[in-house]
């Protein structure tokens, strides 16, 4: 037998849309807080010391956190051609403003105490504003996207054709829905922010990243609620009319996808998925809880993160399996929609991957661990001022 045929191409598929999300979900953990504090930057640091200690809270493991972002690109390139190819030139406009708000960053931190000027450090702590906030809005304005459907068609060759111009597709993101969930994520990274900021500072900082980040959580509750019921009644859903071969070769034209019902009667069909909005709204409700508490003690600090990594995870998730197993639909032309069993790479090229990331990702992740070890406790002003250290 040959070694990749020791699981089977369904199985591989499947495998990696599950490792697709523990990606995605990876980064919004991770550096979603970084974003978070970023666009809580000019709020909760009210002179250059305490936005000192903001910044110097990231500052040191902002790097290892966008390695997921790097990772989950290459994962759909690699794994997913189809996808990476329709979604990185059907979203250009918004991609490529993403990148350059993400590259803002690391000029910012480490351009921003190069010079004494008030001016020229409010103008880089702008810059981490926008760093922050733009890249939390611009990927859950995608995600409304993605769940209304993206215009475009596949060729009889597969030549995906975006049906619209670059600049009329940008402002064509911008739709109610999209933007509703672009402000959800934004406020759910501001919310996770919020808990970072409450683990590793004290004081008036700690205070009011408290305040914010409850006011955070409300619009989150109440933005996940009306998106799942303008899911419920305002927009279609997309599904296989007849059980596809999940072996089959990767040509979404073989098994074309339909358009109709909606998105939420994969509750019906699958009762277990109710588990990831009910994580949710639970987690953003103790987040909520959490942050009102007022400090108590490490445990009491740490609560909030943990609370809100629960909520980031459950809604993240409640999306993916909702689609599941579309991956991309077209609000064009529904039989060119993309999904888990016909978008795929090879059986080949999924098995090899597979092999390296089972070697890789472990000590990924063992390595962030340790970095986040060695980097324990609290930033302090007293820290800042060390002359021995290393802050920003």
């Amino acid at each position: 037998m040959i070694l990749h045929e020791l699981l089977s191409f369904e199985m591989l598929r499947l495998i990696w849309w599950v490792l697709l999300g523990v990606l995605l979900i990876g980064f919004a953990l991770t550096d979603g807080f970084d974003m978070g504090v970023g666009a809580l930057l000019p709020f909760v640091g009210r002179n250059d010391v305490e936005r000192r200690v903001v910044i110097n809270t990231v500052g040191p493991v902002w790097e290892g956190n966008q390695v997921w972002f790097i990772l989950g690109g290459g994962a759909i390139f690699a794994a997913w051609p189809p996808l990476y190819a329709i979604s990185f030139s059907g979203f250009y406009m918004a991609m490529f403003l993403i990148l350059a708000a993400l590259i803002l960053r690391p000029v910012a931190f480490k351009y921003r105490s190069k010079r004494e000027d008030p001016r020229w450090r409010e103008m880089w702590d702008r810059a981490l504003f926008i760093g922050g906030a733009a890249p939390a809005l611009l990927f859950g304005v995608a995600v409304g996207n993605v769940l209304m459907g993206v215009p475009f068609h596949l060729t009889p060759d597969l030549m995906p054709i975006p049906d619209a111009s670059a600049l009329m597709r940008f402002f064509g993101l911008l739709r109610p829905f999209a933007l509703l969930c672009g402000a959800v994520s934004l406020a759910m990274l501001v919310m996770h922010g919020a808990g970072w900021l409450v683990l590793k500072t004290s004081g008036e900082v700690q205070a009011r990243a408290r305040r914010y980040g409850r006011t955070a959580a409300l619009v989150v509750l109440a933005g996940y609620t009306l998106a799942g019921l303008w899911l419920a009644v305002g927009i279609e859903g997309y599904g296989y009319a007849a059980p596809p071969p999940y072996d089959g070769p990767s040509n979404p034209l073989i098994h074309p996808i339909v358009r109709g019902g909606s998105w939420l009667e994969a509750y019906g069909q699958r009762p277990w998925i109710a588990v990831a909005p009910a994580m949710g709204f639970l987690g953003t409700f103790m987040a909520w809880r959490a942050l009102g508490r007022g400090s108590g003690g490490r445990a009491s600090d740490l609560a909030p993160l943990g609370w809100s990594k629960m909520a980031i995870f459950g809604m993240i998730s409640s999306v993916g399996l909702v689609m599941f197993p579309v991956v991309l639909p077209s609000s064009t032309d529904p039989g060119s929609s993309l999904t888990v069993w016909n978008a795929s790479a090879s059986h080949l090229s999924l098995f090899v991957m597979l092999v390296a990331t089972a070697i890789f990702m472990p000590l990924i992740m063992a390595y962030t661990a340790w970095v986040y070890r060695v980097l324990w406790g609290k930033v302090t002003p007293d820290h800042i001022d060390d002359p021995k250290g290393h802050s920003y």
